[in-house]
């Protein structure tokens, strides 16, 4: 099997099709100013739970919010608001992030367009909420020319494990090793791996090479240039 032979391209959302830092830096603060009702010393006690330095309006690279679910981050959140539950707080993170500003990590229609015009069959497989992330690909015009959305609520299980991944493949009927994993995180890469899939790794979210190598058949600056590494271009 070979590049030549790729029927479908499987994306992550945030990091890959969407920066992460333009989009996900602006939902924390406003996510934390929400939470903490304008209280600025309270916020930034949130924020150092979760990994994100307020005063800077960044992530640390080991935040668990980069590849985490909003599960995940209502596991740590909700012991600091024991008067809302859990399905308040999930409903609160998803508002914010529907909301939040999305940056293109290239210009994603005219790619996207391309791939298809070659037969290749488009998905998107995230650890956001399948509300939000359906929200943010109707904002940049481009839920349509994606066969498969899932988010890790919608009934698949989240990445590192390769549920979502293998669903996208029974949904469009192409076997796991004719399909690229592309993401930012090694959660992406470990789970294409998972579903024998071919990885490709991009560097428009937090991780770096060193991290990524390991887990990717190739490290790309961005989605940009899956056309040439698939001799497309």
């Amino acid at each position: 099997m070979t590049r030549r032979d790729i029927g479908a391209i499987l994306f992550d959302k945030d990091g890959t099709l969407f920066d992460f830092g333009a989009t996900w830096n602006v939902w924390a603060a406003n996510l934390l100013t929400r939470l903490s009702q304008g209280d600025a010393a309270r916020a930034q006690a949130l924020g150092d739970l979760i990994g994100f330095d307020l005063a800077a309006r960044r992530f640390s690279p080991d935040s668990f919010v980069i590849a985490g679910t909003p599960d995940d981050l209502v596991d740590v959140l909700s012991p600091e608001f024991p008067d809302l539950t859990r399905k308040d707080l999930i409903t609160l993170i998803n508002d914010e992030a529907v909301s939040a500003p999305m940056a293109e990590a290239v210009p994603l229609a005219p790619l996207l367009d391309h791939f298809l015009a070659e037969g290749i069959v488009l998905g998107v497989a995230t650890n956001d909420a399948e509300r939000p992330a359906l929200a943010h690909l109707d904002e940049a015009g481009v839920r349509g020319r994606f066969a498969f959305v899932a988010g890790s609520d919608s009934g698949f299980g989240a990445k590192p494990t390769p549920g979502q991944l293998l669903a996208f493949c029974d949904a469009i009927g192409i076997m796991p090793d004719r399909v690229v994993m592309v993401g930012d995180s090694t959660h992406d890469l470990v789970a294409g791996r998972a579903a024998g899939m071919w990885t490709v790794a991009v560097l428009t979210g937090m991780a770096d090479t060193a991290t990524l190598a390991p887990l990717a058949d190739v490290v790309l600056p961005d989605i940009g240039h899956l056309p040439g590494w698939l001799g497309l271009a």
